[in-house]
């Protein structure tokens, strides 16, 4: 009887983990597959601004961590996704990541990285604009490219630098995060 106790406890705890987490009645998945790896979801939390829900993100990894310094610095995949909870244009998404670079990055890196940046305005634009239900993929590969995403379709051309993938990782886990709290929540905290 024990035995099988301790068996019905395993198998609920193996199906707890298996449920994919909701945040504010948004589905995240509990694992991506990235290329040859899965991604283990790390954390996910919302982005408000100004009383406004703007979207859900999720951030995978090949093993959760709740260290950001080394999620910045470790080579290995991984995804930032964004689940849109309104509409926004391809402005607003541009000059958002564009301040979240600026808020995390030096003149100086930012200079470095302009070529990457003047990239990543290209396809937002591209993408003309996201709506609620879309999900933006920001995938991060151990060649040092990034790719951008919407729906489970590239877009445009990978962008090369492991300096940009750094800043653009900064965003949400920087020392000057686009919101505290969903640095937190996409630490696992």
């Amino acid at each position: 009887m024990k035995r099988l106790l301790c068996l019905a406890l395993f198998a609920v705890a193996t199906v707890r983990t298996a449920l994919p987490a909701t945040v504010d009645g948004v589905h995240v998945a509990d694992a991506v597959r990235l290329g040859d790896s899965t991604l283990l979801l790390n954390g996910a939390g919302k982005r408000t601004r100004f009383f406004f829900n703007v979207y859900v993100a999720a951030l995978y990894l090949p093993e959760r961590s709740a260290d950001a310094a080394a999620i910045i610095a470790d080579a290995r995949p991984k995804r930032l996704s964004m689940t849109m909870m309104r509409r926004l244009s391809a402005s607003q998404l541009s000059g958002a990541l564009s301040e979240g670079l600026s808020r995390n990055s030096s003149p100086a890196e930012l200079t470095a990285i302009k070529p990457q940046i003047d990239s990543l305005v290209t396809i937002m634009r591209a993408i003309g604009s996201a709506n609620e239900g879309d999900v933006l993929a920001i995938d991060f590969f151990p060649d040092g490219t990034t790719r951008l995403g919407v729906n489970g379709h590239a877009l445009g051309m990978p962008i090369p630098g492991r300096n940009f993938q750094r800043d653009m990782l900064q965003i949400w886990l920087g020392r000057d995060p686009v919101q505290d709290d969903l640095k937190a929540a996409l630490l696992g905290r």
